[in-house]
């Protein structure tokens, strides 16, 4: 046989043994196979810290709706200094999340006994130092939305509140998983004066409380 072939065929041998011994070597699979899957495995790990950090902000935000106006509806008056207080307050319900974020707005209607419509009678807005965007008090004419009609009773006052939160994804948006500038959180509440008939605001610095108002309130 010519000597050029049969070194051809030896190489050919030896390249075919190489192959079935590397085709049968399972060292380092484990590694491989781990290196492929760990990006998303990361993903998915980060990604559900994120989201449950996600839904117990948003759990938070809307205890603290609640808890502002239940602590307004508490009152038979209240003065912006009360009004200050109740927010301040409030905010602690937002630890370990950055309360700074927080921003809210605290109204009062009055529901006609004719048209059952809520009317404005007083509003007032509260923000932290990073709440974006910043809001403003409902002014006179404000409609209120999505009213349940449970609230509907004539003659009635009812206590309301909004709460905004710009939540700040604990090293989501770096990883793309959400909103690097951050996520609205909203909720709103409503609560019924608990001591008298209505919340007056504001109380009035001498005298007897004026009687419950009817049309919207101009404050100072």
């Amino acid at each position: 046989m010519n000597p050029a072939l049969q070194s051809m065929i030896r190489k050919s041998r030896r390249v075919r043994l190489l192959a079935l011994k590397l085709l049968a070597d399972r060292r380092g699979v484990a590694a491989i196979e781990f290196a492929m899957l760990l990006p998303f495995m990361l993903v998915l790990f980060f990604g559900t810290v994120v989201f449950s950090s996600g839904v117990a902000a948003n759990r938070k935000v809307s205890l603290m709706a609640q808890t502002l106006s239940d602590l307004t509806s508490r009152s038979i008056s209240v003065a912006s200094s009360d009004l200050t207080n109740f927010f301040a307050a409030d905010t602690a319900i937002m630890t370990p999340y950055d309360p700074t974020f927080t921003s809210a707005i605290l109204s009062e209607f009055y529901i006609d006994p004719t048209t059952l419509k809520p009317t404005l009678i007083w509003s007032v807005a509260y923000n932290g130092a990073n709440a974006s965007p910043q809001v403003q008090a409902h002014t006179k004419g404000y409609a209120l939305p999505a009213f349940p009609s449970s609230m509907a009773v004539g003659g009635s006052y009812v206590i309301y509140s909004e709460i905004g939160y710009l939540f700040q994804p604990p090293g989501g948006g770096a990883m793309g998983l959400m909103n690097p500038n951050g996520i609205s959180l909203n909720s709103t509440a409503y609560t019924r004066p608990r001591v008298g008939a209505c919340v007056i605001y504001p109380t009035p610095t001498s005298g007897v409380l004026p009687p419950c108002p009817t049309t919207y309130v101009v404050l100072p």
